[in-house]
């Protein structure tokens, strides 16, 4: 996400492209993909194209892995363990089968394994450790914040700082304040310096972003969009 937001911000900045749309939008919750496309279909464009972590390694899975693996797609199961009961929707979205099968197959929801393991008679105290099996890889510092409320928007903040500056972002998280007269909507703003010749255009720019939890704010943020009052570029619902 934080690569297609430069790519949004330089098209619209230096191509002057009028049709790019920002700012742009998270895509990874689905409770929030429903509500846009029935109240605000005419902000669809503004989206981010990525698809949500979950569904993201499913796809990985039966098409990256099962090629380096030699496994038959079709031979693969996937199941997702996630807080949100929306997830099992998502799952089952049409458009979730870059394979050609389902990306994930089953989600249960962390209530549901709970009750699971309490049914199977498992004590974790009593179990021996075992390493995990590394099948994709170790999971990046901006991996262990997206699952946090703004963890996505500053992951996608920090991967664009780095790729516009070479560098690493100088903080250590970003200082995201309330708006006034917004409950349940938090900013924050990061200013571009130091930046690489191909990317000289965003010298000095200030990035505003915004968080909005849950779909009451959701649609008090979307008011504010629809009414091009917006002064953000990039907003995480």
């Amino acid at each position: 996400e934080g690569t297609e937001l430069l790519v949004r911000l330089k098209k619209a900045l230096v191509d002057g492209d009028k049709k790019i749309s920002l700012p742009m939008f998270t895509s990874c919750s689905p409770g929030w993909i429903k509500f846009i496309e029935h109240k605000y279909p005419e902000f669809l464009s503004n989206l981010s194209t990525c698809k949500s972590p979950q569904q993201m390694f499913g796809a990985l899975a039966k098409t990256f892995y099962a090629k380096k693996r030699n496994i038959d797609p079709s031979k693969i199961v996937s199941v997702s363990v996630m807080p949100c009961t929306a997830k099992k929707f998502e799952a089952d979205r049409p458009e979730m089968r870059s394979s050609g099968f389902k990306d994930i197959d089953f989600v249960l929801t962390t209530r549901e394994l709970a009750v699971m393991i309490k049914q199977a008679g498992i004590d974790f105290r009593n179990l021996e450790p075992v390493h995990y099996d590394s099948v994709m890889g170790e999971s990046t510092g901006a991996a262990v914040i997206f699952g946090a409320t703004g963890g996505v928007m500053e992951a996608a903040l920090r991967t664009a700082y780095e790729i516009v500056t070479g560098r690493e972002v100088p903080f250590k998280n970003l200082n995201i304040m309330p708006v006034r007269g917004m409950d349940g909507v938090k900013e924050a703003t990061i200013k571009i310096e130091g930046c690489t010749d191909d990317w000289k255009f965003l010298e000095g720019a200030e990035l505003k972003v915004a968080i909005a939890h849950g779909l009451v704010n959701a649609n008090r943020i979307m008011n504010q969009v629809r009414e091009g009052k917006s002064p953000y570029h990039f907003i995480e619902i």
